[in-house]
């Protein structure tokens, strides 16, 4: 398999590997949002959380936190950011499932994603179209 994070895992191409059980595994990411940017994948390739049996999903969250929890103590963070975009068009760029975990620090100048407003009526109907897919 050619993808990246695959690689990785067989240890193919070096990383700073921060934890690893048999399931999953965190490293630091190449190119840090802030000091302590840390990625939690899966050891088995998926392409995104669409992809991943929900059997997967509780021992992921449970790897998820227990990283987050070191990356903040580690670096001293006043909070996390935990992020993992779900294809292309969502900022997807390795298609492996993982998930950012981004440490944050007060007035680190970081910005959260702006926000909208629904128009009369808008968010009922929106949310009818989603709760019909449930």
């Amino acid at each position: 398999m050619d993808c990246i994070f695959c690689k990785i895992i067989r240890g193919e191409i070096p990383c700073s590997k921060v934890f690893e059980n048999e399931k999953f595994f965190a490293f630091l990411d190449i190119g840090p949002v802030n000091r302590g940017h840390t990625l939690v994948i899966p050891k088995k390739h998926y392409k995104n959380l669409f992809d991943m049996p929900e059997e997967e999903l509780k021992g992921y969250m449970e790897a998820i936190q227990k990283v987050s929890k070191a990356v903040m103590k580690g670096v001293d963070a006043d909070g996390v950011n935990i992020n993992m975009s779900n294809e292309s068009a969502a900022g997807q760029v390795v298609m492996h499932a993982h998930v950012h975990i981004i440490p944050r620090f007060k007035n680190d100048g970081l910005k959260l994603w702006p926000q909208g407003k629904y128009e009369e009526g808008e968010a009922d109907k929106t949310r009818k179209k989603i709760v019909n897919y449930l």
